[in-house]
């Protein structure tokens, strides 16, 4: 596998004595050089010397010394440089466009780390590396951990950046957008983010004093008024329901008002959703929390702590849904006051990515530095995730470490892509 040939090579996984050319020529490997992730050769800036003359350039690997000329590599100048190649079957000399014979040597995998490959790639068991991790130095576990902290981060930035663009540069409501998707809690995050890009934030700000006309445009602009959109059983019922009733009628006037249409209400998922998820129960929260004006993005900015965004985040439902689920269909009396559990998700998933996205987008240092601050203080997500990763040994202690795990899983694991994770790396070189 001529991938896992440039990490042996990359890593110097091989053993150093005794390497030579095809042609009996001695190769000492001071460099491997700069590992290419684009087109050109695999590594630059490599020093090796060859029969004790020093050389600096580049490397080229294949898998065999003929795939050289598969590639085309005859008619690129930008091979001209190499100053060796390296092939685990050598079966045809090499020539550079520039006519030149760059030496070449036969390089192999070893058994050993060919054979913890394949147990990493085969395996069913989660993590894949489960044995090395109660071996692993703590500094080994931080410096990793930290990178991928990071990484998240820049992924979640990326997506922020891309939201703020279809908000025409609107911080405000690429906030708004990203804190609705993550009131999906995953399951209605795609339905949640479609909705919120339905809510013209504009047109809702000349409303914002009166509870009532934000619910409806915000159900409204769910598709959840209609009258298809209530389940069957219950849907009598709601066209009988007072309050059902007043909140057509007015959405219908603000739809008037402002040109509005409603998004498609069967991208809502509500099997084996519990109903305190249900999107009329995260809605109306939204819609208390709009009102209230405690969550905007000036204040977010202004917390420094997990429990000044806590106590910011809190939210409950409106009146009518303290004794509802769906529209027609009443329940016991419950607040359904939005849970801490959930407002750790939701500073962890909303506000950290969106503090550390705004610091890079205005060259603010400080906020990015909170962004991370923040991370070591909010508690760790108690997932599957993090509960596998504990059972092996490793300290979960604050969300840093558990976004970090995620992100482990998400870019890595789950893409057997163990040739760029630290801890496979501690894995194939294991004695």
């Amino acid at each position: 596998m001529e991938q896992l040939l440039h990490y042996v090579w990359k890593h110097k996984m091989f053993p150093l004595g005794h390497l030579s050319t095809t042609d009996g020529l001695e190769v000492e490997v001071i460099d491997p050089g700069l590992h290419n992730n684009n087109a050109g050769p695999d590594f630059f800036n490599a020093k090796i010397r060859i029969d004790g003359t020093l050389w600096v350039g580049n490397i080229e690997i294949h898998t065999r010394s003929s795939d050289w000329y598969q590639h085309g590599h005859q008619r690129d100048a930008r091979y001209n440089n190499v100053i060796l190649h390296i092939a685990e079957t050598v079966d045809t000399d090499v020539v550079t466009e520039s006519g030149e014979r760059p030496p070449q040597l036969q390089l192999s995998v070893p058994q050993d780390i060919s054979m913890r490959y394949t147990e990493l790639a085969a395996t069913d068991k989660y993590p894949p590396c489960y044995h090395i991790i109660p071996s692993l130095s703590r500094l080994t576990v931080h410096s990793w951990m930290s990178a991928l902290q990071t990484e998240r981060l820049e992924q979640k930035t990326e997506a922020i950046g891309q939201r703020l663009k279809r908000c025409n540069g609107s911080w405000e409501a690429a906030y708004f957008v990203t804190l609705a998707r993550n009131y999906g809690f995953g399951v209605n995050g795609d339905a949640f983010e479609t909705w919120a890009y339905h809510i013209p934030l504009n047109d809702v700000a000349h409303h914002r004093d009166d509870l009532f006309q934000v619910e409806a445009m915000f159900m409204g602009q769910a598709g959840l008024l209609a009258p298809e959109a209530v389940p069957e059983r219950y849907r009598d019922s709601a066209n009988h329901d007072d309050y059902c009733c007043r909140l057509r009628s007015e959405y219908r006037y603000l739809a008037h008002k402002f040109g509005l249409t409603p998004m498609d209400h069967h991208l809502w998922k509500f099997l084996r959703l519990r109903p305190q998820n249900f999107p009329h129960i995260r809605i109306s929260q939204l819609a208390q929390l709009y009102f209230s004006r405690q969550a905007g993005l000036s204040r977010i900015l202004e917390c420094t702590t997990v429990a000044q965004l806590a106590e910011a985040l809190h939210t409950s439902v409106t009146p009518y849904w303290k004794t509802h689920y769906t529209f027609g269909s009443e329940a016991e009396s419950n607040d359904k006051q939005m849970s801490p559990f959930s407002i750790n998700l939701l500073i962890i998933n909303t506000v950290i990515p969106l503090l550390f996205a705004y610091g890079r987008y205005k060259g603010n240092e400080a906020l990015c530095d909170r962004a991370f601050s923040l991370l070591e203080q909010a508690h760790a997500e108690n997932n599957h995730i993090v509960r596998l990763w504990r059972e092996c040994g490793l300290e979960v202690e604050n969300a840093g470490d558990s976004q970090a795990l995620i992100q482990l899983k998400s870019a890595y694991c789950d893409r057997r892509d163990c040739l760029r994770c630290r801890f496979g790396y501690e894995y194939l070189k294991a004695r």
